[in-house]
């Protein structure tokens, strides 16, 4: 049964972020056309909108991120995480990070434990606005440490094994 439980909360976890990756990348419905003309009537011409950033560099944190989650004064679960810190291009690339891997490392723990503590990982964790709270405090602490060519903290796998 154990042998079973590891690829089954796997399946699911990819089934959940395809999922959520498929309804956040649907496009937006296009107005019909009798309003898209009051609108254009109505409205004056929009102000060219700034070329978007250009694409930043990914930088994969090699190590998991283990997190105990404490129930009745006992380990219940533990929460394994991947992430990856997303610079901007002047940032410098990956030196920045390497450089405050150690201090940043120490940095997301501290956050991922007062996640855990906070009930964060409990229920239902992987609802959009927990995650999203999640995200902001790692994002704002990577911030602190390496400086603001941080774009953001992204968690590219998250697994909860009940103990």
């Amino acid at each position: 049964m154990k042998k079973l439980l590891i690829p089954v909360v796997l399946a699911l976890v990819g089934l959940a972020g395809g999922l959520f990756a498929g309804h956040s990348m649907k496009p937006a419905p296009e107005p019909e056309e009798g309003e898209a003309a009051e609108a254009a009537e109505a409205a004056p011409a929009p102000e060219p909108e700034p070329a978007p950033d250009a694409p930043g560099e990914y930088v994969k944190l090699d190590r998991q991120f283990i997190v105990p989650v404490i129930a009745d004064e006992k380990v219940g679960a533990l929460m394994v995480l991947q992430m990856a810190v997303e610079m901007a291009p002047d940032a410098g690339g990956s030196a920045p990070v390497f450089d405050q891997e150690p201090k940043l490392r120490d940095e997301f723990l501290r956050v991922l434990f007062l996640h855990a503590q906070s009930g964060g990982f409990d229920g239902a964790f992987t609802e959009p606005r927990v995650m999203d709270d999640l995200r902001a405090s790692l994002t704002s602490t990577a911030r602190r440490v390496i400086g603001p060519g941080v774009r953001a903290v992204l968690i590219t796998s998250i697994i909860r094994q009940d103990i």
